[in-house]
């Protein structure tokens, strides 16, 4: 998966996914909507064809990019979760 910055300014940042789709591009904008600073979270994908998704994140205040790596940083943690419960079942 590669990450290409299409847009970046003070409170905004738009990237696409290379190589994903709906399933991490729905989890990390989801995600995002748990942080209070975090204006707008969503994102597209240019063609049903493609398998390429572009985020937009919004930010009242602070840098969106430390925004998206506080959300990747909390769904590590609540899948490594889901992890030890999930072993727990065997």
């Amino acid at each position: 998966m590669d990450i290409k910055v299409l847009e970046k300014g003070k409170n905004k940042l738009k990237f696409e996914l290379t190589g994903k789709s709906h399933t991490l591009a729905n989890l990390l904008s989801k995600e995002l909507w748990n942080d209070k600073n975090v204006t707008v979270a969503g994102y597209t994908i240019p063609h049903p064809e493609t398998t390429s998704a572009i985020l937009v994140v919004e930010t009242k205040s602070g840098d969106p990019k430390k925004a998206v790596s506080s959300a990747i940083s909390r769904i590590k943690k609540k899948n490594k979760s889901f992890l030890t419960q999930a072993k727990k079942l065997k």
